[in-house]
């Protein structure tokens, strides 16, 4: 299949409205991850219609349960969920942190050829980082266990923001969490073309 059939199919799955322009510049993304991963390992993954499944439409499956704000996706890595995010919101901001300046150069540069003006990127480490403005929510990909992702980021969490983690099967994880966390919904998410348990944690601090 095509990459742009497997990507307008799995955005379809997802129940997700996005315009074909914007799916071009999701697979133009793909493109440029696949360009810069030559010389910078930004992902292990290699092969353009996995980078479809594993990457974007991974990301874009939590976008259902997201709400218009002000976003922190913190341990971006190569810019996901928070770019292809950015490409469906275009209303909402997306800051994008990680502490590994080869891939924050990439986000940056990604960003600028996406035409995004909804995001912007820091290369900090996320417990010393002091910035303006607190955020809505504070979304994780892969960033740390689910008890270190909100003790690191929580001095950033606005006070009736909620933290967003993306995370396989979390069950022992949620276990460690203090007494002034709590969870407030797991969701389970069906990835199309990615045969792996997914789920969402959304927490708030009490």
């Amino acid at each position: 299949m095509k990459l742009e059939q497997e990507l307008e199919s799995g955005i379809a799955q997802l129940g997700i409205d996005a315009a074909p322009e914007t799916q071009k510049k999701l697979l133009r993304y793909i493109e440029l991850l696949q360009k810069w991963n030559k010389v910078y390992s930004l992902t292990a993954i290699r092969q353009p219609e996995q980078m479809v499944s594993h990457h974007l439409l991974d990301s874009l499956a939590v976008l259902p349960h997201l709400w218009p704000g002000h976003w922190l996706d913190v341990g971006c890595g190569a810019g996901l969920p928070g770019l292809a995010l950015a490409l469906l919101r275009p209303d909402w901001t997306f800051t994008m942190l990680d502490s590994n300046s080869k891939k924050t150069s990439f986000v940056q540069q990604a960003a600028i050829e996406l035409g995004l003006h909804n995001v912007s990127v820091y290369c900090e480490r996320a417990e010393g980082w002091q910035p303006a403005e607190k955020f809505d929510g504070i979304i994780s990909r892969a960033f740390a266990k689910v008890a270190d992702f909100t003790a690191l980021t929580r001095h950033l969490l606005a006070q009736d923001g909620r933290w967003i983690a993306m995370k396989g099967a979390p069950s022992q994880e949620l276990e460690e969490l203090p007494a002034n966390i709590r969870v407030e919904k797991i969701i389970p998410l069906q990835v199309p073309g990615l045969d792996a348990e997914r789920c969402l944690v959304i927490l708030r601090a009490i």
